[in-house]
């Protein structure tokens, strides 16, 4: 009897025991699931210092922020190929595609159509045809202009705004304003902006502002930064590289004769080095550069410090004051050099000013 007794306790303690572990080795698991979606919720959130370096900054130097880094998708893309319309509209939209890209083909020295530039092409500073994020894009053209421009001091239209790149950045000579290629390009553009509301720029157009150094660009420092990074598309005296039928540039000049004139909008170096830093070399972008900000700094001071064509820019800016703090050319409105107006540093003429 006692036998029997002490087996069905033997069973009830093996019973328990068991119980027991069934609940820790749940138990167990219950925390390895709980850690395991702490971790993967945590693991894909990241912050950014938010500086004068990122998007949506002024030049003005500002107090660092934390933000969530933007995705892609916030910037502004635009809209498929399968919206252009059909029939003569969309002919005349996929024209001007054609010129933005190909611009020396039609327009260029041995142009299709006339012979009114120097071989480059518009995207050659409009990176892929005007639609990459901060390389210039045309995302904010038709919910801008007309507007009002300092550096002509008059109300500017978009055709004024597109013969002055072929003045200035192709140094060549205006195009009609009613002919079928100015009014191509105004549909390729318009259709770029489609969605984008009146008066309104969207997030990655035009092109970022970097940080100002506590110190002037240098050029000799730029010369050895381009000599590693630059030269094999650019070539060693930035003669660029002509596509086999001599027709077109397939990576343009960046000095010399056949390159932007000192009146285009790169020449003054806030804007290249802030080209340069999103979009070169070849495959970086805003996401993934490829340079330092310095880097991106002496190698603009190092490339507008070679000789190019020269444009009379004697009606520019005729009010001192709206004259940006890096143009090139005297007189200002302040007591500081060509020089520095050049290459920096800029801090102390934006605290003058402000």
């Amino acid at each position: 009897m006692e036998t029997k007794k002490a087996s069905e306790v033997e069973k009830a303690v093996i019973s328990i025991s068991k119980a027991l572990i069934i609940v820790v080795v749940l138990f167990l698991i219950s925390v390895v699931i709980f850690v395991t979606t702490l971790i993967d919720s945590t693991s894909g959130t990241s912050v950014e210092i938010v500086t004068e370096s990122s998007p949506g900054n002024t030049l003005e130097t500002s107090a660092p922020a934390l933000k969530s880094p933007p995705a892609l998708q916030d910037y502004w893309q635009p809209p498929g190929a399968n919206t252009i319309p059909v029939g003569q509209a969309g002919e005349m939209i996929r024209y001007g595609k054609e010129l933005i890209a190909h611009t020396s083909t039609y327009l260029g020295p041995k142009g299709k159509v006339a012979n009114i530039s120097n071989g480059m092409n518009c995207q050659n500073c409009h990176l892929d045809a005007g639609t990459k994020p901060f390389g210039n894009n045309y995302s904010a053209v038709y919910s801008t202009y007309p507007k009002f421009r300092a550096r002509s001091g008059t109300k500017e239209s978009i055709e004024k705004r597109i013969n002055d790149c072929f003045e200035r950045s192709l140094n060549g000579k205006p195009l009609p304003s009613t002919g079928r290629e100015m009014q191509a390009m105004l549909a390729y553009m318009k259709w770029l902006g489609t969605g984008v509301k009146n008066g309104d720029t969207p997030e990655g157009a035009g092109l970022q502002k970097l940080a100002f150094l506590d110190r002037a660009a240098d050029p000799k420092k730029g010369s050895a930064v381009y000599s590693g990074k630059c030269i094999s598309c650019h070539g060693k005296i930035g003669e660029g590289l002509l596509n086999p039928d001599n027709t077109s540039y397939t990576y343009p000049p960046l000095w010399g004769e056949n390159s932007y004139n000192d009146g285009a909008g790169l020449y003054r170096i806030v804007s290249f080095a802030g080209f340069v830093k999103n979009n070169m070399p070849l495959g970086a972008t805003h996401e993934n550069p490829q340079l330092t900000d310095e880097e991106a700094w002496d190698i603009a001071a190092y490339v507008n410090s070679q000789p190019r064509p020269h444009k009379n820019q004697v009606k520019d800016w005729k009010d001192l004051s709206k004259k940006p703090i890096d143009f090139p050319f005297g007189p200002y409105g302040d007591k500081f050099s060509e020089e520095q107006h050049k290459f920096g540093p800029f801090k102390p003429i934006v605290n003058k000013r402000s």
